[in-house]
């Protein structure tokens, strides 16, 4: 084994005050012990979505850079879309399989990326019949450990072969608990909307909450039918009671309560990696971008995308391409084809590329976010609430605007508008879910206010979290931590 060992990973007198996810300033104590150089063998197995495949990959840098061994499996095709986040290659071996074909999928097909959200259930079956690919894998590799979330299957496969199994969870502790607590009994019943309204049994005292068209789109949720003959539900809280411990990409300071639930909820260890911030890009923005944000002055140009998955109706995109038009600011939005239409251009309101051509742009194709989101540009970013893009977006200046769409997306948004207070929701209908163009303005120019209590507010929060989550020190020590929990679970 080609391992690299570091040998200066000693965080054991580091102490840091830190803000505390809840109202005022905290001091919280953090100690480090001494983190041991054996390194492990880790087989990384997500699912095939591009959010969870790059999440994993950017947990695969930090073990790697401490010398760990990692075999990541990964769809033919689509790994040369991601070998770019590889920073190890001399310790992150990719390990390819074919995904096999489903009917009613169009040939091809790796990843949701590639198929539009209704066929998500048949690329979760096509993934499920790669379970004899990957026991062949794992009796070949024996890794210490195998990293896994929606392949339900995957502990009752590695346990006898001797593999720690880890739920690395790409969505909250927060989203997790609320949604999936135990407490709420979704193994004996279909919870009906006003359930979800609710919070659970014991969960921690929060601003997160749904509203009524929320709840009815999560309580279809939890009977959908997610590959064959298992539900949505059913896959996860088996992927959850049959690991060996279920770990997040979070922070105690901001998940600390939810978190602890989540331990005392599902009586197993939940372990956090820390922020786990992803490392710079080396590329640079491509040119005819970088040349459009230069032209604006710092701070005050809107960037707008909701990920690679994301497609809205036509009148929603209308509404929202509108509703940045009447913020009157320079605006970039990065925004897959919505339904029904046949090109972004063609689903643009009337008159709207006339009107907008010296301060707007509105793209279809894949565009540099990260890059995009650090340019001294941009001041605003909107944003459907994915894991990954708020992830990237605190590490950054630019304010940010929520409009969550399903699932996870939804917590999401309450824990960063309502909890830590560093952004603004754009307001839905509530028995709708239904957002305005007004809405939209509303918001944009509600944060973009620094003047007014709100942008003050959000832009403090904002900068505090910046600057804790960037602090010298923290991501080192709660990977080294996160290590060695790791190995505590091998003498268990």
């Amino acid at each position: 084994m080609n391992c690299r060992i570091f040998s200066f990973w000693n965080y054991s007198n580091l102490q840091r005050s830190v803000p505390f996810v809840k109202g005022s300033l905290h001091t919280q104590t953090h100690t480090y012990s001494y983190m041991e150089n054996k390194t492990f063998h880790i087989a990384m197995y997500p699912w095939f979505a591009m959010g969870h495949l790059t999440s994993y990959l950017h947990i695969s840098n930090k073990l790697a850079e401490r010398g760990h061994k990692i075999s990541f499996i990964i769809p033919n095709n689509t790994q040369p879309k991601v070998e770019h986040f590889n920073l190890h290659s001399d310790l992150i071996n990719f390990i390819s399989v074919n995904v096999p074909h489903v009917d009613g999928l169009p040939p091809g097909t790796e990843t949701t990326a590639d198929v539009p959200y209704p066929l998500h259930s048949l690329v979760m079956t096509a993934m499920d019949l790669t379970k004899p690919i990957i026991q062949a894998c794992l009796e070949d590799l024996k890794p210490d450990f195998v990293f896994f979330d929606f392949t339900h299957w995957l502990p009752a496969l590695a346990r006898p072969l001797g593999i720690k199994c880890i739920h690395y969870c790409t969505i909250s502790p927060a989203t997790v608990g609320y949604l999936l607590s135990p407490a709420r009994r979704l193994c004996d019943k279909h919870l009906n909307p006003a359930d979800l309204m609710e919070p659970p049994l014991g969960f921690p005292l929060s601003s997160i909450k749904v509203s009524a068209h929320e709840a009815r789109e999560l309580s279809n949720a939890t009977v959908k039918e997610y590959g064959i003959g298992v539900s949505f539900t059913q896959r996860l809280l088996t992927s959850f009671t049959e690991c060996d411990a279920i770990c997040f990409k979070s922070c105690n300071e901001i998940e600390g309560p939810y978190s602890d639930y989540l331990e005392k909820q599902f009586k197993k260890p939940v372990i956090l990696a820390g922020p786990v911030v992803p490392e710079q890009p080396t590329s640079t923005l491509e040119e005819q971008w970088a040349k459009w944000l230069d032209n604006f002055k710092a701070k005050t140009v809107i960037f707008c995308t909701f990920g690679s998955e994301c497609m809205l109706k036509k009148d929603e995109f209308q509404e929202l391409v509108v509703g940045l038009e009447l913020t009157g600011m320079p605006f970039f939005a990065a925004l897959k084809t919505p339904v029904g239409a046949e090109t972004i251009e063609s689903a643009l309101p009337e008159g709207f590329q006339r009107r907008t051509e010296e301060r707007g742009v509105v793209h279809g194709g894949w565009v540099q976010q990260q890059l995009i989101l650090g340019h001294p540009s941009v001041g605003c970013f909107v944003t459907h609430c994915g894991s990954g893009s708020l992830s990237e977006a605190m590490v950054n200046d630019c304010q940010l605007v929520l409009i969550p769409h399903v699932g996870d997306q939804i917590i999401n948004a309450r824990l960063m508008g309502g909890d830590l207070k560093v952004g603004v929701e754009v307001e839905k209908g509530e028995e709708d879910g239904n957002f305005t163009r007004e809405g939209v303005c509303k918001a944009i120019r509600l944060i973009m206010n620094v003047d007014g209590e709100v942008g003050k507010e959000v832009m403090a929060n904002h900068a505090k979290w910046k600057d804790f989550l960037l602090s010298e020190g923290l991501e080192s020590s709660y990977i080294d931590s996160f290590i060695q929990k790791l190995h505590g679970l091998l003498e268990y």
